[in-house]
């Protein structure tokens, strides 16, 4: 899906799937509260006739991608890919009647899966404090445009790859959340893999029962998972320290019980990963965390 086709999906049908309704509509426009915040009046008028939006309490506005830019805050790549994994009804005709979308050929080849060895991905794990996580990666060599290339590969539920190396953050295949079940009543949910490896090397300070893991690989999939979320007993979330983090962590809060927001372990951080990058005096773990997370 490109930018020209999901901006031709109705702005209601969108908003729909993210869980806003209208307060009030008309034939020619429709009033939400406020989606980006909390509001009590509705100042969010979807123009019908244009499929622009308009936010009277911030004066700004635009089209569907500009809308889920600052939704998700996240770059135009990561709402296409959002867009992607919906099943929008106003889009069911133009993929049937553009044949050619679906018959692309994949443009990569990946030529070898292996074990992580290679000395420039190890070096960059040991900058990322995962270098002893490995058992959750792939070394991945793939060919793209006649160039060949490797990274690191950490597996989706698709079977895709997120790649990842010093100088490339890519997804090969189609984009998808990573789940790894430990049959667990909890579940752990991170925004990438980094995070994750980086909570497996503090894990042990934290004294828990093992829990099922939800990477989401981009905060945009956060919606593919939202109805398996009401079969856990407990939720805790590591998101990034930032808008889009705190949007997630709102929409989680707001549809389940038992959550935790778990960021006070790196608060002043970026994420957990950027949080262990900078503090890895090991022999302090234990007390951080005893002193602000245990149970």
């Amino acid at each position: 899906m490109n930018c020209k086709q999901f901006n031709s999906i109705k702005l209601e049908e969108v908003l729909q799937i993210l869980g806003h309704l209208p307060t009030k509509q008309t034939e020619k426009e429709a009033w939400f509260l406020n989606p980006f915040a909390k509001e009590n009046h509705a100042s969010f008028k979807i123009n019908k006739n244009l499929n622009y939006w308009y936010l009277h309490s911030e004066g700004i506005g635009g089209n569907n991608v500009n809308f889920m830019k600052k939704y998700l805050n996240a770059s135009v790549k990561e709402v296409l890919e959002w867009a992607e994994n919906q099943s929008f009804s106003s889009f069911q005709q133009q993929k049937t009647s553009n044949s050619k979308l679906e018959n692309l050929s994949k443009n990569y080849e990946i030529i070898e899966i292996k074990n992580v060895q290679h000395p420039a991905l190890l070096e960059y794990l040991k900058e990322r404090n995962v270098e002893n996580q490995t058992q959750f990666l792939n070394e991945i060599h793939y060919r793209m445009n006649d160039k060949n290339y490797f990274g690191i590969g950490f597996k989706n539920d698709s079977g895709g790859y997120e790649i990842r190396n010093r100088y490339s953050k890519i997804c090969l295949g189609k984009k998808d959340v990573s789940t790894i079940r430990n049959s667990s009543n909890s579940v752990r949910i991170f925004e990438g893999f980094f995070d994750f490896l980086s909570f497996k090397n503090v894990e042990s300070f934290l004294e828990k029962e093992p829990s099922n893991y939800i990477i989401l690989n981009s905060v945009s999939m956060i919606h593919n998972i939202k109805n398996s979320l009401g079969n856990y007993e407990n939720i805790e979330l590591y998101f990034d320290n930032d808008e889009a983090g705190n949007r997630a962590v709102e929409m989680i809060e707001n549809e389940n019980k038992n959550v935790e927001d778990c960021r006070i372990l790196y608060s002043g951080f970026k994420d957990l990963n950027d949080w262990l990058s900078r503090n890895n005096p090991k022999n302090e773990l234990k007390i951080q965390f005893n002193s602000t997370f245990k149970r």
